[in-house]
């Protein structure tokens, strides 16, 4: 009775003075729960009273704190990791001021940017727009000339703004890593190693601090994970506000990290795995319907295609929509392509006649892959090539990738004597049969039974001379038009795509991509080929006029002296641009290998075998010289080889019903591994199997996840010390082991920073003392 007298009493109680006993009933209760929770079972009930206490707040006055009240919390660790990133990316950003490393290629991105001029490059523009921004805000014009690696920037480049956007993402990389490893369940000190690691990286550091992409790349990819991490909390609360949120932005941020450089492709596919993973679990689950399962697909589904499709398509409009000017760049484009941006061919190709006519003179272009024009020279091949095998000595036809006076060819008909365009216009259609003649040498495009130089499972393509013996003329063309659907029937210059067929043997025109030898002036290969349906067979009309006169002296003068007369522009549409500049981009990638004095091998990378010299001062040792810091990369080596021994020993012990961890710390084991040695496996391995030049900085991605990895490994090694092994000095001893270690780690980072800043003098001595392994190799000055 009492008790029921004291509850209705507590109704008539002042608001204010309600709050003050609540204040003291909440802390009461949260120490009870406190003790109970430590005791066992985990759960508690509230006591009675303060279940009667929460009950006397009104609904409505609980929804206008909601509407009203505003609460955020700062993280110090995490301000603290940007303070430091900050003092260490950006201290004397604008030293050395001259053209370090890849700031040859990028800088000079953005120069074309700051003047709309039209450049091609194998990746996606994200990071260079965000580059270009800066620049563009801090007044650059563009005019520097990025010539060469350690040229001195004039004082008219704003470098600190070039500089800064990769400065910036470097700096936000060690809290983005520390809310991570938060998210993924481990301690603040472990989340703190983390992004201290981060920090102390002198490979990491030196990408940060220069016009390179690795930094954005980095930011976006573990922003984006951190997303879907977030997104994984409200698995029990679908389609919710925050569910949508952190999935569209975890999308959004992993496609930024695609748009920056493809190698963020891996950690797009990071992302879908894990939410892959999280969904088989889900189907499982007898509490979630059939309806539910195919709701959360489809919304998943939507978000996945939509967001980074919207993203991409964002980044290259911009991109197309920018460089609308001719440039130096433009050349490896089609025709068509060339023709729609301000200047450059344009200004040639826009009053030429449209119609491809029955004595035309035309440059055709090899459409796909190398840029390379139909050219022709008096040279002939020789009697017999090194393997012995005999040529028809005739004249030469090649692919030739300058522009050149012998890239002209005049169509003929063959039934008609003369060269010169008629009225009207005896239009050229697909199916016709034509002759191609030379517009220098007269001689027309023959081809014959005879193996070609380079390619002799192909027919030899020649302008036929005539010796008087028993090897007549096949010099009869088909023109198939694969784009009549778009353009018509009638051959178009530069928007027909054309197949020239051999009449004789029914072989197509083949840019065979193989160099001839010094015989042909190291010009590509044209065959005839069996096999019709490939790229390399597909040609364009680029440069186009109508021919005069009769007179060859006269041809010759205007093939010469040619010069259109600009009247209107070509038009391409936004999707016509863009399918071609993938195309193109994906062509130039797999074309990029070459050698490189700095490039390196997979294998080299966790062991660190090998640096690029960014950048030497011509006056002093002092440089800037990409490496990591060696005892985080090879102790990371160490905890990954550890981490799987560890993975295969817990997984053969449980097998044998041997649980060695509580179903906690084995889901935390398995998480780390799912997420951390998933990220670095998706980064690395690929790597193996690509055939382009290497470098170090290729390995940034997989290594952060290895850093990642290793720090979650470090509290795990703490754990079964401490509570499964309980040996309490051992979980002492090993702490201060990582202390130790830790110390090593910044002593290593300190000694090796002059390499990251590269504003220190440093004598031969002490570049020689920062030569730890044989197989670095430092550019030394004498002094």
């Amino acid at each position: 009775m009492e008790t029921l007298r004291n509850r209705k009493n507590t109704h008539k109680v002042q608001p204010k003075r309600v709050t003050q006993e609540d204040d003291e009933l909440v802390e009461q209760y949260e120490k009870q729960d406190c003790s109970t929770r430590q005791m066992g079972d985990g759960e508690s009930n509230p006591e009675p009273l303060v279940q009667e206490m929460y009950k006397e707040k009104s609904a409505d006055t609980l929804r206008k704190n909601k509407l009203f009240k505003i609460s955020f919390e700062v993280d110090l660790v995490s301000v603290t990791l940007f303070i430091l990133g900050v003092a260490t990316r950006m201290y004397k950003l604008e030293e050395p001021r001259h053209i370090v490393f890849d700031e040859l290629h990028y800088g000079k991105y953005v120069s074309l940017y700051m003047k709309r001029t039209f450049f091609f490059d194998s990746h996606p523009p994200l990071g260079k727009q965000l580059i270009a921004g800066a620049a563009y805000l801090a007044g650059f014009d563009g005019n520097f000339k990025f010539d060469r690696i350690g040229s001195p920037y004039a004082d008219s480049v704003p470098l600190f703004a070039l500089r800064f956007v990769p400065a910036l993402c470097g700096s936000l990389l060690m809290p983005v890593a520390y809310h991570l490893m938060l998210e993924m369940g481990l301690s603040q000190w472990t989340s703190l190693l983390a992004g201290l690691l981060l920090l102390c990286d002198n490979a990491i550091l030196s990408q940060s601090r220069f016009v390179l992409m690795e930094s954005m790349l980095l930011l976006f990819s573990l922003f984006g994970l951190l997303c879907i991490l977030k997104f994984r909390h409200y698995h029990t609360k679908p389609y919710t506000l925050h569910w949508w949120f952190w999935l569209i932005l975890a999308f959004g941020s992993l496609t930024c990290a695609l748009c920056v450089k493809y190698a963020g492709f891996y950690s797009c596919c990071l992302g879908f795995a894990i939410l892959s993973r999280d969904y088989w679990k889900l189907l499982s689950n007898p509490n979630i319907s059939d309806r539910s399962l195919f709701l959360r697909f489809v919304g998943k589904a939507v978000v996945i295609i939509a967001v980074p499709l919207a993203v991409y398509l964002s980044v290259f409009y911009v991109h197309l929509n920018v460089l609308t000017n001719a440039g130096p760049h433009d050349s490896i484009m089609t025709s068509a392509f060339q023709a729609s941006l301000d200047g450059g061919l344009a200004s040639i190709t826009k009053g030429q006649p449209l119609l491809v006519a029955h004595g035309s003179q035309i440059t055709l272009r090899h459409t796909h892959g190398r840029t390379c024009w139909l050219h022709s020279h008096a040279h002939v091949y020789p009697i017999r090539y090194p393997d012995k095998r005999g040529s028809s000595h005739q004249q030469q036809v090649t692919c030739y990738s300058f522009k050149d006076v012998n890239n002209w060819w005049i169509v003929k008909r063959p039934e008609k004597n003369d060269l010169v365009v008629e009225q009207p216009v005896d239009a050229i259609k697909h199916g016709d049969v034509v002759q191609l003649v030379h517009g220098i040498t007269s001689r027309a495009l023959n081809s014959h039974d005879v193996a070609a130089p380079m390619s002799p499972q192909s027919q030899e393509v020649t302008c036929y001379i005539d010796y008087n013996v028993s090897m007549p003329a096949q010099n009869l063309w088909r023109v198939e038009i694969l784009n009549r659907e778009q353009n018509g029937d009638a051959w178009h210059t530069i928007q027909s795509l054309v197949r020239l067929m051999h009449v004789n043997s029914s072989q197509a025109l083949r840019y065979s991509g193989r160099q001839l030898p010094d015989w042909g002036f190291n010009q590509h290969e044209v065959v005839t080929d069996r096999i019709v349906h490939q790229d390399d067979t597909i040609w364009n009309v680029e440069e186009h006029r109508y021919t005069k006169s009769e007179d060859q002296k006269e041809r010759e003068r205007d093939l010469v002296n040619a010069e259109m007369i600009p009247t209107a522009a070509t038009k391409l549409s936004f999707w016509e641009k863009l399918l071609e500049l993938q195309y193109k981009m994906l062509i130039t990638a797999t074309e990029n290998v070459q050698n490189h004095m700095y490039s390196s091998e997979p294998l080299e990378w966790p062991l660190l075998s090998r640096g690029i010299a960014y950048w030497v001062s011509s006056a002093s040792n002092a440089q800037v010289h990409l490496l990591g810091n060696l005892v985080i990369w090879y102790t990371a080596s160490f905890s990954l080889a550890l981490y799987c021994i560890l993975l295969i020993f817990y997984l053969l012990r449980r097998h044998r019903h041997c649980y060695d961890l509580d179903l906690a710390a084995w889901s935390k084991f398995q998480l780390i591994g799912e997420v951390f040695l998933t990220g670095y496996v998706f980064h690395f391995v690929p790597y193996f199997f690509v055939e382009r030049t290497l470098f170090l900085h290729h390995y940034l991605p997989a290594f952060t996840y290895k850093i990642l990895l290793m720090t979650a490994l470090i509290e795990h090694v703490h754990h079964v010390l401490d509570r499964v092994l309980r040996q309490r000095l051992l979980a002492r001893i090993f702490t201060l082991a990582v202390l130790c270690w830790a110390g090593s780690v910044l002593y290593v980072f300190r000694k090796f920073s002059v390499l990251c800043y590269g504003n220190t003098a440093l004598s031969t001595s002490d570049i020689l003392s920062l030569r730890w392994k044989d197989t670095w190799d430092f550019i030394v000055h004498k002094n």
